[in-house]
């Protein structure tokens, strides 16, 4: 996949990293020389284009008109919208991903500006603090559907209600499946049968507003 990186902040330094090290072609666009300098000795120079990302010069000067997708991460948002527009309407990038630095712009970042995913970190932080807050001893394993869905893992709890119970005796939440059960290092596919017993590591799929409801059926009681 031939991506392109605008902005060379920590952000977009990262996301080339981490993108290079999977094997994927990158260009990674910034206009301050004192951040090229910096990007040079963290990744390879000839992924590094010294320039505006809002300049259709410099994106097509990076290849854009070859990339599959387009990550807007500077630390403007107008200049991310701007850039998101451009690869899309402009040169018609099929996944454009722009980041959202101060939430009240966040009602911007819409499909008609462009945008496929809009990443707003203060509004992702905040959610996963109250869902720790909430959760108990729920590990999240993986976020679908830009967090709609989890992927989730918990130990039964020694008093837990559930406990010793089949699980087709067991009301989960309307949008909640146990999906497997480790037990004594094997892992279980469940049925209506399983039943579940202290310290089984049981793995859901569950939506994000019925996680408190299944952490109170695997954890410990209120």
């Amino acid at each position: 996949m031939f991506v392109i990186i605008a902005g060379g902040g920590r952000t977009g330094t990262e996301l080339a990293k981490s993108l290079l090290a999977e094997g994927h072609r990158i260009k990674i666009v910034e206009e301050r020389s004192y951040i090229v300098d910096r990007l040079k000795v963290e990744i390879p120079p000839e992924t590094i284009i010294l320039g505006e990302a809002s300049s259709p010069v410099v994106l097509e000067s990076a290849g854009i008109s070859q990339a599959q997708v387009l990550a807007a991460v500077t630390r403007d948002d107008e200049a991310n919208l701007v850039i998101s527009t451009l690869a899309r309407y402009e040169f018609g990038v099929p996944r454009v991903i722009a980041r959202v630095n101060n939430p009240k712009n966040a009602w911007l970042f819409t499909p008609e500006m462009g945008v496929d995913v809009a990443l707003n970190p203060a509004a992702l932080l905040s959610k996963l603090i109250v869902e720790e807050m909430s959760l108990g001893d729920m590990m999240t394993l993986l976020k679908l559907r830009k967090g709609e869905y989890s992927l989730v893992e918990e130990k039964v709890h020694p008093q837990a209600v559930v406990l010793g119970k089949p699980l087709r005796s067991i009301h989960l939440p309307g949008q909640s499946r146990v999906v497997a059960v480790l037990r004594k290092g094997q892992m279980i596919i469940p049925d209506g049968e399983t039943v579940l017993q202290p310290v089984d590591e049981v793995i859901c799929l569950t939506h994000s507003s019925q996680l408190a409801d299944l952490a109170r059926l695997l954890g410990r009681p209120d």
